[in-house]
């Protein structure tokens, strides 16, 4: 019998070595959640480059008063797509790619619910990026309403808004699809054992993120479906000659929109929470605690959509009550920094480079936190809106605050992905000069705003030349230092450097994506592991 087990065996291995198809059908067909999880961050890191270039030429374009190098109209193009890309193109599916690869591995399960569907959700991100990078070569250019797309603006656009359209559709069937898939996983193919409240703070801020999608992506849709109709099909939804309301646009658009910023920012919690245990070597602070507060600042994320609009002419009851629920969701964020500082306190810490993106993450974030505070407050937010100060704070929150935790997390679980130890020396590197040449690009912008300098203007007054000047070049040093991003990563990748990664690469850490070998193998968790 035991020679018959033992080809058994054998043949169940061998079996696995050659269902994994190799050279481009591997990748075409995929279905496993590491190789689309693997693709997801590919793409993002794409796109973050193709964002970040726009943004170097609308930075070009700033550097003096005057119009340098484009004319207002292209300035407008660039603002546009500099945000539709950033937002959709590349923080949204670095962190899908996050949940592909990280959930499966941590919940214990052999991997996403609906894999098919997983492969389908990936391929409709590049056709539909390919088509609103395209759009700047139709007639009259791309979009330049703005990344809200804000009507009128946006009813009188030329073809490239229609592309614009056409793209975010996909692209919100993409994020539609694969959170059907994130919450199916998580909630049906948990590890047996692992009960919802022993589930990892990356679970969770995802599972909460899914459930997000699914409700304000179909507002999205709506709302760019009824410009499209204003467009082409003689409704006028939005036109006040025709019985419409432009602002209504703005009500449908920020129902979206609001939630949307927490959907960039709650798996960054997330990936933080895994980190600073991890570093500081002691269990998570108060982990019950940071799951009900997630979940408080999901639900909130509804009711504040309005303070994007204390400018339209909202009544005053409904001005406070917007000003007061915005000042509300400082409660639950502030939970979790205070979460994530005592489990800092009295912890034996190391500063490994994805223990320095996360301490820099709760630094910069709360600063970015601290100027939405001021904003939230209506009578400030009148003088300030539309203005760099709003440039400053959401860059401070998306920029030091997404961005920043997905390096945390590219550098925490590169050993497990790659099997190599990254290069500790260019990771504090492009850490350091990350942060310091971010806060020389955005902080400035706060003291532009705060003198009145109106946001997407390609041209101003000779008197914000200076803060300007300083801002580009700190957004030049910025964008080259995600090349020592790019070159670590790669030089990992393939394995001309860097130590072999043990199955546990950093004492602290938690989970079970640590008791699997490194690089995780293609097919893990065959049977599924027991939880204490």
């Amino acid at each position: 019998m035991s020679t018959t087990a033992a080809d058994l065996a054998h043949g169940h291995h061998h079996d696995h070595a050659h269902d994994t198809p190799h050279g481009w059908r591997r990748w075409l067909f995929a279905t496993n959640h590491k190789d689309i999880g693997t693709m997801y961050l590919i793409f993002a890191f794409v796109m973050l480059l193709e964002g970040g270039t726009l943004a170097l030429m609308l930075r070009a374009e700033l550097f003096k008063p005057g119009l340098q190098l484009f004319n207002p109209e292209f300035f407008n193009q660039l603002t546009t797509m500099h945000g539709l890309v950033m937002v959709f193109g590349a923080i949204m599916p670095a962190f899908v790619g996050f949940a592909n690869w990280m959930i499966p591995l941590q919940i214990g399960c052999s991997d996403m619910a609906f894999a098919r569907m997983n492969n389908f959700s990936f391929w409709l991100m590049v056709p539909a990026a390919i088509m609103l990078t395209a759009s700047f070569f139709l007639p009259g250019g791309a979009t330049a309403a703005g990344w809200t797309l804000y009507a009128p603006l946006s009813v009188q656009m030329g073809p490239g808004m229609d592309a614009a359209i056409f793209s975010l559709h996909i692209l919100g069937a993409s994020s539609i699809m694969g959170s059907i898939n994130i919450i199916t996983t998580i909630l049906n193919m948990r590890a047996p054992g692992m009960t919802l409240m022993k589930m990892p703070m990356f679970a969770w801020t995802w599972l909460i993120t899914a459930y997000l999608l699914i409700a304000v992506m179909p507002v999205l849709a709506g709302a760019i479906t009824m410009v499209l109709t204003d467009r082409h099909f003689g409704t006028s939804f939005f036109n006040a000659a025709g019985g419409g309301d432009p602002v209504m646009y703005q009500h449908i658009f920020w129902f979206f929109g609001h939630p949307e910023v927490y959907i960039m920012i709650l798996p960054a919690f997330g990936i933080i929470s895994h980190i600073v245990p991890a570093f500081a070597r002691k269990p998570l602070f108060g982990y019950s605690s940071m799951v009900y507060a997630t979940s408080s600042i999901a639900i909130l994320s509804f009711i504040v959509w309005a303070h994007h609009m204390f400018t339209t002419g909202m009544p005053v009851t409904g001005q406070l009550f917007f000003m007061y629920s915005t000042m509300l969701i400082a409660v639950p964020t502030g939970v979790k920094v205070f979460n994530w500082l005592a489990t800092m306190w009295k912890g034996s810490m190391t500063f490994e480079t994805p223990m320095l993106f996360a301490v820099g993450f709760i630094f910069v974030f709360t600063m970015g936190g601290f100027t939405g505070l001021i904003l939230a407050v209506a009578p400030v937010d009148i003088q300030l809106q539309d203005t760099y100060y709003v440039v400053a704070h959401f860059h401070y929150v998306l920029v030091a605050g997404s961005l920043f935790a997905l390096f945390a997390g590219s550098y925490f679980w590169l050993p497990k992905w790659s099997g190599r130890m990254y290069n500790e020396g260019l990771g504090k590197l492009h850490f350091w000069s990350s942060l310091i040449s971010f806060n020389v690009t955005f902080f400035p912008m706060h003291f532009l705003g705060l003198a009145g300098m109106p946001r997407r203007y390609a041209d101003y007054a000779t008197q914000f030349t200076d803060f300007h000047e300083i801002a580009t070049i700190g957004a030049f040093w910025f964008g080259l230092s995600q090349l020592i991003f790019l070159y670590n990563v790669l030089q990992t990748w393939a394995g001309q450097k860097g130590e072999p990664a043990p199955a546990k690469p950093w004492d602290g850490a938690e989970g079970l994506e640590w008791t699997v070998p490194s690089p995780a193998p293609h097919h893990t968790f065959e049977e599924p592991p027991m939880v204490k």
